[in-house]
């Protein structure tokens, strides 16, 4: 996470920054950028104090659809954190087949160690180039190599012997003079579709039966890392193009350039200090009525080993011990069948923050759909465009679309902006079949009377809704 720019991110420029990918939800994202913030502050205290402050983790509830996970993942890429997402239903106590909990704090370790070394790629980018191109023009140019031993001549003939350490000179200047003409048509690109064979290093695949729920990725062990150092690396003949080999050489000269053990300790102090975990379906983990019989025991196995990744451990992980007591944990759920009082208590105390985010409005969909950068219609359009076809939405095509949407989620289900992607696939179904072949015209108009004609039958038959839409 750069100083600078979570500097610049006060509470305010974050909901901002939200707004322009997540409509509503004002409560949601007020609670997740005051807990952004918070990091940052946290940063700046002493280092006596700075241990004591604790991340207050927060609860999402609502129903599905409305943003909870967006809002998440958005917070994260903000803040250039790492982030996970889980779904608490995939984890089982110890002892039940499924994964252990411990293993979304490996997941966001690899994450952060995978960043990190895309970060220091880029800083070694420009020299990972050169010397991949002196490795190119080597295959292409060798470079004069001189006589390590050169023969002694009689003295009477050393006028003669000076002849050939001129010639070898001038064999050298040539060749570097070759070598710098060649090296900028290999830097313009006019040797890109050259076929050149050069080495590769490749890493010996190593396979390996792990018997048992657990995994060895699970257990925090890199067998692949322990297997290829005690294997050499072995390199293999390839023939590509030079564009492909390029690429090929500057991923090999970077990663030599870069020292791994600094990329995992980076790694390891931002997930301490600034990963985020997101927990899915934290309901389904939640006791019901039937407490203490069938699967509820296990429910609230789950319970109590997630408490100690919350509350603050430490996890064995493939790139070092990893401490879990500022890591941010955003848990959500419905919570249409059990409650946030029916997780156990020691649970519910780590999650302090509850937002109840609210269900979608007719007008949350119109904006929905038209002002997020990333709104369906635009992609709709850009999709289109490719084909030399221009869709035009007509205010009152769009407010049809959101009011149709509204509609469906109070019948049927309520499925949130994910009702969208049902309804506009139904309802440009047609023209993205027969794009290009059967539209022969460039701007097709989707109007009030167009959304109405394709979807009325769907929308007033529940049934066929039911399967449809």
């Amino acid at each position: 996470m750069k100083d600078k720019t979570m500097k610049e991110l006060t509470p305010s420029n974050i909901v901002d920054e939200l707004d322009r990918y997540i409509i509503g939800q004002t409560d949601a994202k007020r609670a997740v950028a005051i807990a952004l913030r918070n990091r940052w502050r946290r940063q700046q205290i002493e280092d006596t104090l700075r241990e004591e402050i604790l991340p207050n983790n927060i609860i999402l509830i609502g129903p599905t659809g409305v943003g909870k996970t967006e809002i998440s993942r958005r917070l994260a890429r903000l803040a250039g954190a790492p982030f996970v997402k889980v779904e608490a239903s995939k984890f089982t106590e110890v002892g039940y087949v499924g994964r252990d909990v411990e293993s979304m704090i490996r997941d966001l370790t690899d994450f952060a160690v995978n960043m990190v070394n895309a970060e220091k790629t880029k800083e070694v980018q420009a020299k990972a180039e050169d010397l991949a191109d002196e490795r190119i023009l080597d295959i292409l140019i060798p470079p004069v190599r001189k006589p390590q031993h050169p023969v002694p001549q009689p003295q009477p003939q050393m006028q003669d012997a000076e002849q050939p350490q001129q010639d070898t000179a001038s064999e050298e200047y040539q060749n570097q003079k070759t070598r710098e003409w060649m090296k900028i048509k290999l830097k313009n690109g006019e040797m890109d579709k050259k076929v050149i064979e050069f080495d590769s290093q490749t890493q010996p695949t190593v396979g390996m039966q792990v018997l048992g729920p657990v995994g060895m990725d699970d257990m925090g062990i890199n067998i692949q890392e322990i297997m290829g150092n005690l294997m050499p690396k072995k390199r293999k003949k390839r023939k590509t193009t030079i564009a492909e080999a390029r690429k090929i050489i500057i991923q090999e000269e970077a990663q030599k350039l870069i020292d791994m053990e600094t990329v995992q300790r980076e790694a390891i102090r931002r997930v301490e200090n600034s990963g985020i975990v997101f927990i899915d379906e934290i309901d389904k983990v939640a006791g019901g009525s039937g407490k203490g019989h069938g699967p509820d025991v296990s429910r609230e196995g789950v319970q109590r080993d997630l408490l100690p990744i919350v509350e603050g451990t430490n996890v064995n992980t493939k790139y070092g011990v990893v401490r879990t007591d500022h890591i941010l944990f955003i848990a959500s759920g419905a919570f249409h069948v059990s409650k946030p009082s029916d997780l156990i208590p020691e649970l519910q105390g780590r999650f302090p923050i509850r937002v109840e985010l609210y269900s979608l409005t007719e007008d949350d969909f119109v904006q929905i759909l038209t002002t997020p950068q990333n709104a369906l219609l635009k992609q709709y359009c850009a999709l289109l465009e490719t084909e030399g076809v221009k869709l035009n939405f007509t205010d009152e095509g769009i407010r049809e679309i959101a009011v149709i949407a509204t509609h469906v989620n109070e019948q049927v289900e309520n499925i949130g902006a994910r009702r969208l992607h049902t309804i506009l696939t139904t309802l440009l179904d047609e023209i993205l079949f027969d794009v290009p072949d059967k539209i022969p015209d460039e701007t097709v108009q989707i109007t009030k009377e167009y959304v109405n004609e394709k979807l009325d039958k769907i929308v007033k038959d529940r049934d066929l809704s039911k399967f449809i839409l």
